[in-house]
Formats: C-alpha cells, sequence, structure tokens
C-alpha cells in the first residue's frame, strides 16, 4: 500500500481535521509516514489566516514536491478555499481539496490515482503535463465546493488522536463574525454546528480508550447551536457542555476560544456548576483600544471585555484567562497602544498570544490607511510580550505552595533530568522528577517552585 505523509499548518480545528483524515486512510491500509521523509503521498492542511499562512502553505507544498517529484501531493483546507485559482496554477500541486471535502478524502485521491495510473498504460515512456493539468483542473473544480453557502455541517468522529490524554473535539464551523482584519468566514464559510448526539458519541469512544480530558473547539465556538445572527443566548453551548458532564471517564472539559459576548452571570453560573468544566478561559480580545476595535469590527467595547472577566472570576476562584492581541493594526497611533498596554494590565491575563498586523489580501483591513511600519510593529510587540512574560509569572506564583490537580501527560528532560510533566486545571505546566511513566493519570499535590519560567515543580500526596 501507498505511503502517505501529513503536515499541518494553523489552528485546532485545522489539527482535528488532519488526525481525521489520517485516521481514515491508515484504516484504508495505507501506510503513514513522517513528513520528512519520501513518501508516494504528501497531504499539506493548509491555512489562510494571514499572507504569512498562505507563503508557508505554499512552501511546504512546494517543499513536498522537491522531496518526490513523482509523489502526489494533495493540499487540503483554508489556502486551496480562498485561493483556489492560485492552486489550480501551482503545478506543484496535484489534487485541491477545499473546506467541507475533506471527509471524502479517500474517494477524491483514488479516483485521481485510478486516472494516473490509467494515463501512465496509455503512455508508458511519458506523461503529457498539459494533459495532467487538465486533469487536476477537472478534479479541482470537483472539490471545492461554493463555502458560503452551504448549511451542512461536515461530519467527522476520531478514535484517537495525536496527543495521548488529551482529545480535540471539533463541535462547530464557520464564523459570521466578519472582523475587517479577518478571511475566516470566506474560507469556512457561515456558521453550522454538530449535532449533540455525535458529539457525545465520538467523546464516550475517547474516553473508553482512555483520554481523560477533552477540548471543545470550534472555528467560531460560542455560535455552537446557532442557525444565524449574533444573539449568543441561542447558543447551545451550555448544553453541550452538561451533556460532556455526564460521560464517565472524562474528568475534565476545556474550551476553546470563547466570544465575550456569551459570557453571562447565568451562563458563567451553569459552567461552574459542572465540576468537570477547567477554569481556564480564552477570551478574545485583539485591541485594548475602543477605537481600534472599532476599526476592527469587534462587536463589544473594553468595558464590556472587562465586566465578562469579572463576571468569570466570580463564579471560579482565580481562573486562567487567556486572549490573543493585534499590534500594529492600520491607524493605531502611539496613544491607542497605550490605551491598550492600560488595559491589558488592569485585566492581568494568565497568557497572551501577541501577533503583530499582517495585511490579509481580500479583508477591508489590508487597505485602510495609516498602515502601521513594521518596525513600530515590532517595538510595541516586544513591549506586550514583555508584559505577558511579567503577568505569567505573577499568575503561576499565586500557585505556589498550593493544592493542585495534574494530568501528567508525557515525559522531558530539564537541566538534564527526567521529569513527568503535565497539566493543572488552569493549565500550569508542573513537573515531578520520577522514572514511573505517570502518562494519562491525575494526581493531587502542591506547586513547590518554579523548574524554569514556564514549569513548576510538583510535588505528589503520599497515600
Amino acid at each position: 500500500m501507498k505511503s502517505v505523509a501529513f503536515h499541518n499548518l494553523g489552528c485546532k480545528v485545522n489539527g482535528y481535521e488532519m488526525d481525521f483524515m489520517q485516521q481514515m486512510l491508515q484504516e484504508k491500509g495505507y501506510n503513514i509516514v513522517p513528513f520528512d521523509r519520501k513518501a508516494d503521498i504528501y497531504i499539506i492542511n493548509t491555512c489562510t489566516v494571514t499572507n504569512i499562512a498562505d507563503r508557508k502553505s505554499r512552501q511546504m507544498l512546494h517543499r513536498a514536491k522537491k522531496m518526490n517529484p513523482e509523489a502526489v501531493v494533495v493540499a487540503v483546507g483554508c489556502y486551496v478555499q480562498t485561493g483556489k485559482e492560485d492552486a489550480l496554477k501551482d503545478m506543484s500541486i496535484d489534487l485541491a481539496i477545499g473546506n467541507n471535502r475533506k471527509k471524502d478524502l479517500i474517494p477524491i485521491l483514488e479516483e485521481y490515482l485510478a486516472r494516473r495510473e490509467q494515463s501512465a498504460q496509455n503512455d508508458v515512456d511519458s506523461i503529457d503535463a498539459g494533459t495532467y493539468a487538465d486533469t487536476q483542473k477537472t478534479l479541482n473544480g470537483k472539490t471545492i465546493i461554493d463555502i458560503d453557502h452551504t448549511n451542512e455541517y461536515e461530519s467527522m468522529k476520531l478514535t484517537h488522536t495525536a496527543e495521548h490524554t488529551r482529545a480535540f473535539i471539533k463541535v462547530q464551523d464557520g464564523c459570521n463574525q466578519f472582523c475587517s482584519y479577518c478571511i475566516i468566514p470566506y474560507a469556512r464559510g457561515r456558521i453550522r454546528s454538530r449535532e449533540i448526539g455525535e458529539v457525545l458519541e465520538e467523546v464516550r469512544g475517547l474516553a473508553e480508550n482512555g483520554y481523560k480530558e477533552v477540548v471543545l473547539t470550534g472555528i467560531h465556538l460560542s455560535s455552537y447551536g446557532m442557525v444565524s445572527g449574533n444573539d449568543f443566548s441561542l447558543s447551545r453551548l451550555i448544553e453541550l457542555i452538561q451533556a460532556v458532564q455526564e460521560i464517565e471517564g472524562i474528568e475534565r472539559i476545556r474550551l476553546g476560544s470563547l466570544e465575550p459576548r456569551i459570557i453571562t452571570e447565568d451562563f458563567a453560573r451553569k459552567m461552574a456548576d459542572c465540576s468537570k468544566i477547567c477554569p481556564h478561559f480564552h477570551l478574545s480580545l485583539q485591541s485594548g483600544c475602543d477605537a481600534v476595535l472599532k476599526r476592527m469590527n469587534r462587536k463589544y467595547t473594553t468595558e464590556e471585555y472587562y465586566e465578562k472577566v469579572c463576571i468569570l472570576r466570580k463564579f471560579f476562584e482565580n481562573p486562567a484567562i487567556t486572549t490573543d492581541v493585534i499590534v500594529g493594526f492600520p491607524g493605531e497611533s502611539e496613544e491607542e497602544f497605550e490605551q491598550t498596554k492600560a488595559f491589558l494590565d488592569k485585566v492581568g491575563f494568565y497568557e497572551m498570544h501577541i501577533f503583530k498586523y499582517s495585511k490579509r489580501k481580500g479583508t477591508p483591513a489590508a487597505t485602510m490607511e495609516g498602515q502601521v511600519p513594521e518596525a513600530v510593529k515590532a517595538a510595541r510587540s516586544n513591549v506586550l510580550l514583555e508584559l505577558e512574560r511579567e503577568m505569567s509569572h505573577k499568575y503561576r506564583e499565586a500557585f505556589l505552595h498550593k493544592e493542585a490537580e495534574i494530568l501528567f501527560e508525557e515525559e522531558k528532560m530539564v537541566d538534564g533530568k527526567q521529569f513527568q510533566i503535565g497539566h493543572t486545571r488552569e493549565y500550569i505546566l508542573g513537573a515531578v522528577q520520577i522514572q514511573k511513566n505517570l502518562s494519562g493519570q491525575i494526581l493531587t499535590g502542591q506547586l513547590m517552585q518554579f523548574l524554569d519560567p514556564d514549569i513548576l515543580l510538583f510535588q505528589p500526596q503520599i497515600h
């Protein structure tokens, strides 16, 4: 059977979908090999969130073709969906498969392989490049749907994932927000959700296979169960959380990125009533300046965002609040940047993902006036990265000598010594020096001291 190598770019949803495609091929008998090895087929799950992501996607596709010019190179996902014409012209790509067609990978691939074999038999000495290109374009035309006009949720189900103790579960796709810097609504289409029963079936199967933690994720998770619009009181996310809470074997439920507007007292209270929910919430912010938020078409103010953080802190004891921040958005003045910095300091995040604004062709922000020079973006990014380090250290420090629960995941060498490492419910990384493999076990103890800026020494309770 042919060998297949995978490479994934982008978000956790992409990661879930790659795991599913790999699982399908394994079950069909294909031999999965590392991406840096010669393979018969290379499958690159692409990303298009920025122009840089597009470039990385192209680079990986070209790299695959260079590793084995005779291989079938398959581009799937967001770059293909938004850059269809570029994908069709790229001679490094043999097959292009858009979003909502990843579940059909095997029939699409095997149809292509059969046509390729037939072409080779008809002309043993050589295969005309023009015929190849025409075949490619015909197939590609079938494999990239009009994502803006589909209500179908692409059904997938995993029995295992790349991680051995924590499973990411895709429950939602698409986005209706249309932030001015973001291409994702065009790459993923409008909001659509997976049926609760199907999610529960997958989670039960993963629990039976030993997974103790699940992460519910989606392109816009807060829209779970909604049909249209932006009224998050219609979200069925809390109903899904409550249902997963009842599954035996699952000890922890973690959530992907949340829309701040979904956080109400009622929503937070119901989450707090679910004992398996981890007090770790990612609320995407993007800017701490109201004028910039308005230009971004984010539909809340800093005051409203801070109110949501306070609600979470009311119902959970010192929860980990994480976020995303873009610096150097078009028109961002020094004063607006200082407002952002002051707001971040006021909130006191556990972790922040800092991004320098990158133009994305096809978005309103790409043509806005007042594009910020790269050197200014870099300087502002460095300021916020330093603030992030300070806040992250302060948050971790608050847990020293307090009881913590860790789900152990893997072994890691720290300063030449072997440790078993894992995360607390707040997603703080802890480590215990022991030879025994603790992967998949949950232990209670205390976080004693810093091993390095990101890892705390853990002392389990002795029974």
